[in-house]
């Protein structure tokens, strides 16, 4: 058996920046225990399995340990190979039926916009035992999403600085963690970073999925539903962020860097 799969790096017009998917592209269902085997081989924060079932178009993503149930830029990902990569690209929008509900994907001038649903915090005291383990101290805010905890810190300086513990962290029941400061440049409007070793992923390049919960954070904080975002991973992305009826909006660029096959 042989799977098509093509490699992609998403939330950047530039190859070898922003967070790198593998999407498999099938015309058969696999099992569960082999799209884990494969996502485990690809070693990537995420790889994507697009399914064509009928009239829906299934979308499942997978880390090296386990599987998602929302992730953003194997999304854009998976649809930047639909609409560009594959025999008979597909053309304006698209809708991926997903464990996190319908997504829509529409190609843009500012590149492929992902409808997603939005996951806003809820504050909560700080945990002491989490700030110890991320290295933060006296955050602004601290509070939980649907997915992840997420702790605004006074300073963009204080998190590039940030060299968490990840052993520590792992053992703690929770997605992610994502850690945000307002930006030091002019062009944007906040930065975060993103944790998430219980899932097998250290430190993500560009999260998607976590601006379904820094956009109506930040949205509310700024005042401001439109808004300019960056990660600042080693590698980095940049992304808009539009908050709009319980939605967030998310639009990127990608850049297919190519393409193989696995051999069963």
């Amino acid at each position: 058996m042989k799977l098509p799969y093509f490699l992609i790096d998403a939330f950047t017009d530039q190859a070898f920046a922003g967070n790198p998917a593998a999407v498999y592209v099938l015309d058969r269902p696999i099992s569960d225990a082999l799209m884990q085997k494969i996502a485990g081989e690809m070693n990537l924060s995420e790889t994507a399995f697009v399914l064509q079932d009928g009239n829906v178009t299934r979308l499942r993503w997978f880390t090296p340990t386990t599987e998602v149930d929302l992730c953003g830029h194997a999304t854009l990902a998976s649809a930047h190979a639909l609409f560009t990569a594959i025999d008979q690209p597909l053309s304006g929008a698209l809708t991926f039926d997903s464990a996190s509900g319908a997504l829509i994907c529409e190609q843009t001038a500012d590149g492929i916009r992902l409808d997603f649903p939005a996951t806003p915090p809820s504050p909560m005291p700080p945990d002491a035992i989490i700030c110890e383990q991320l290295g933060v101290a006296d955050p602004i805010y601290f509070g939980r999403s649907t997915f992840d905890y997420l702790i605004h810190l006074s300073r963009e300086d204080d998190l590039l600085a940030l060299a968490p513990n990840f052993s520590a962290l792992a053992g703690i029941e929770t997605r992610g963690f994502i850690v945000t400061a307002k930006a030091n440049a002019e062009d944007l409007d906040f930065v975060s970073r993103f944790f998430a070793p219980a899932t097998g992923v250290n430190e993500d390049p560009v999260t998607g999925s976590a601006h379904c919960c820094l956009g109506p954070y930040w949205a509310a904080h700024l005042n401001k539903p439109a808004l300019r975002a960056a990660q600042r991973s080693e590698r980095g992305g940049r992304l808009k962020v539009e908050v709009a009826s319980g939605r967030v909006l998310l639009t990127g660029h990608a850049v297919l860097i190519g393409r193989g096959e696995l051999l069963l």
